[in-house]
């Protein structure tokens, strides 16, 4: 079997910048997928963007705002997943304590019609900030799972989560994810083999070229099979801070001839899902 990788940027549609620049991306050929933020108001213009290009992004279920941007509202009225003011908590732990399951799938619906309103019809879905697989807290990876196989989804779940992490996991979320893993066989939601990322921020990386040796450590690390690199490209100056350094960079590798290379050399297929 041969080793084979989608390229996804995620974050379409959360920023008018990091839109423009996926956007771009898409279209020079060299990412292979995205992923949508429906709550964001640039997310209606985002799909259109997608649209005319021929992709249909992958559903970024959404349930924080950002820090830097204004606070986003909710599709539904899933009330536990708001602050006083209506709008989605900047804070995921405490999305984590509040959040009522039913109110989390009723968003979760509600973003899914939403994409099908635009013309939109997602293969599969994630976590924006990683709220449903419990890294802030409660996990809503068993319920998501099922609704995910009620909706013909796949999942951005990996089932080596090695690379991701930086080693083995903590025994708690071994034993969580091992199970996750096997649910997600019994009701037939896709899986990558694994996905990679930058986890790093700017100021930890120092520079340009250790992104892009860590991003080639992690070309060697793949196993057989379909795997994901998701990244979230940007233009500098569409997130504030040291984050749009770090975003930048991210779509400068995706364009580096080095980063081509390494794909040949290291006899990598880059395709766009890793479902059938």
């Amino acid at each position: 079997m041969s080793r084979r990788l989608v390229i996804t940027a995620d974050d379409l549609g959360r920023d008018p910048g990091s839109t423009e620049e996926i956007v771009a991306l898409l279209a020079e050929g060299y990412v292979t997928a995205t992923t949508l933020v429906t709550v964001a108001p640039e997310s209606a213009s985002a799909a259109a963007a997608v649209r005319r290009l021929g992709v249909v992004p992958h559903l970024h279920v959404t349930l924080t705002s950002e820090r830097d941007r204004p606070p986003w509202r909710p599709l539904s009225d899933a009330a536990s997943l708001v602050d006083d003011a209506g709008t989605l908590r900047v804070d995921a732990a405490v999305t984590a304590e509040r959040a009522e399951t039913a109110d989390v799938l009723r968003e979760m619906d509600a973003q899914l019609a939403w994409m099908r309103s635009q013309g939109l019809a997602p293969r599969a879905a994630d976590s924006h900030a990683g709220v449903l697989y419990g890294l802030s807290g409660r996990s809503w990876l068993a319920e998501t799972l099922r609704w995910c196989a009620g909706h013909g989804l796949a999942f951005r779940l990996p089932r080596d989560p090695r690379p991701w992490w930086g080693g083995p996991l903590p025994a708690p979320l071994a034993a969580a994810h091992e199970q996750a893993v096997a649910l997600a066989d019994a009701l037939g939601v896709a899986l990558p083999a694994t996905v990679v990322t930058n986890r790093r921020s700017a100021a930890d990386l120092g520079g340009y070229e250790a992104l892009r040796e860590a991003m080639l450590s992690g070309l060697a690390q793949l196993p057989v099979g379909t795997s994901e690199l998701f990244l979230h490209p940007s233009r500098a100056d569409a997130v504030p801070g040291p984050a749009g350094v770090a975003r930048a960079w991210e779509a400068r590798l995706l364009r580096d001839p080095v980063w081509h290379r390494a794909l040949v050399a290291e006899d990598i297929e880059v395709v766009s899902r890793w479902w059938p």
